[in-house]
């Protein structure tokens, strides 16, 4: 066949369609999601001279590998990994072209966690509330890959604008900052806590996904005993449940919880979240 669609050899370790979310549902209970690392998703789609929102395959851990049904320019971005075409080495964060039946195998990041694919003329599944978007804790978007999956791809741009071929691609961070606003439930911890909040290190848990960034470290202590009531929660939010480590809320996060949110993220710090392998130092900076 010679349709514009990929077919999925490998889908890897919790492979989804990302674009760039589908803000402004929270009050129908709709969490954003979208990349983490939506940065990276604009410099792909950049450098295939594709609308910034176009959506990409964002790959976790260990990659994944297609075959385009018809001749594609490709481009593999966020993450830094292995890209083969044909078991060939190719150019990673530049543009690749792989012909029709051809096997792109994106591998496992060498530094960071999720490496983004994007083809031209972006993945064009159907839209859910104006997203391509996978969103692991509603079920929204379409399902993560499988092998065997077949993804159509929209028109490709007419040529790649010159001069995008060099993007600045940031590193994934070998200690992650987090700035922070306290509030709006930082009355609700001890002052120690806030200090130990703004001083100690934790590190990512290798229990944290799309939905959270789950924190191993120091015990955050309440001031105020007890559970709210369940109120809205912006992305960023820090969340402290009752075992005392915060958890960073990332792009499939609930719109409500009843745990007391001590501080929020700034969301440009959350783009390097996306990046941060478990184990990384985690610091809090407060800041106004």
């Amino acid at each position: 066949m010679t349709d514009r669609a990929v077919c999925v050899v490998r889908a890897g370790a919790l492979t989804t369609v990302q674009d760039l979310g589908r803000p402004g549902h929270a009050h129908l209970g709709v969490p954003r999601s979208g990349a983490l690392d939506p940065g990276a998703v604009r410099l792909v789609n950049r450098l295939l001279g594709d609308p910034p929102w176009s959506a990409v395959l964002e790959t976790t851990l260990t990659g994944c590998a297609v075959r385009p049904r018809r001749a594609v320019t490709v481009v593999v971005g966020g993450a830094p990994c292995p890209v083969r075409v044909d078991r060939r080495p190719a150019a990673w964060g530049a543009p690749v072209r792989v012909g029709a039946g051809q096997l792109l195998d994106v591998g496992a990041p060498v530094r960071g966690l999720r490496s983004y694919v994007g083809f031209g003329g972006g993945i064009a599944v159907e839209p859910v509330l104006g997203s391509r978007s996978t969103d692991l804790l509603s079920g929204l978007g379409p399902a993560p890959l499988a092998d065997g999956a077949v993804l159509p791809l929209g028109p490709a741009a007419p040529a790649v604008p010159p001069g995008a071929d060099a993007p600045p691609w940031p590193g994934p961070p070998e200690t992650l900052v987090l700035r922070v606003r306290l509030g709006p439930r930082d009355r609700w911890f001890t002052g120690a806590a806030l200090g130990a909040l703004a001083t100690r290190v934790w590190r990512v848990s290798p229990a944290s996904n799309r939905i959270g960034l789950r924190t191993e470290g120091p015990v955050l202590e309440r001031a105020v005993p007890g559970e709210l009531p369940s109120e809205g929660m912006p992305l960023g939010a820090v969340q402290v449940p009752p075992d005392g480590r915060p958890v960073v809320f990332l792009a499939d996060h609930p719109t409500t919880g009843g745990y007391p949110v001590v501080a929020v993220v700034r969301e440009e710090d959350l783009a390097a979240a996306a990046q941060a392998v478990p184990g990384t130092p985690v610091r809090f900076v407060p800041c106004r």
